[in-house]
């Protein structure tokens, strides 16, 4: 079975740093883009990074404070947050696709972790 686990979030204050991992495993995602999303409470899930091979693909509300990376021997991606707000408040999804090309959209990608909780307070 294909599982894709995501650990580091928690609870910090505004300007922290939080690292996100994502653990897939079942299947090598090596030729996969993966992404990650976040969904804060009572709104809609939003693409925040994806990366493959090849390139990177940021969401411009970020604003260069998150970087995402990944290791492909440990099949793990990584999500670097800097200058932590409030407003980044949300539970952050890691997703894989069965695809090569980076998507911004919910709906193209095949496997998703169960989130992971970040609170930032002021």
């Amino acid at each position: 079975q294909v599982q894709l686990v995501e650990s580091g979030g928690g609870l910090v204050q505004a300007g922290d740093s939080l690292r996100l991992s994502c653990t897939a495993s079942g299947r090598n995602f090596n030729n996969s883009a993966m992404s990650w999303f976040r969904q804060a409470p009572g709104k809609g899930r939003e693409f925040l990074a994806g990366i493959n091979w090849v390139a990177t693909s940021y969401a411009g509300f970020v604003k260069g404070r998150f970087t995402i990376s990944r290791d492909y021997n440990k099949n793990t991606l990584y999500l670097q947050m800097n200058v932590l707000t409030p407003e980044d408040t949300a539970v952050y999804f890691c997703a894989a696709r069965i695809d090569l090309h980076i998507s911004f959209d919910e709906p193209d990608y095949n496997y998703w972790g169960q989130g992971t909780q970040v609170t930032v307070s002021s």
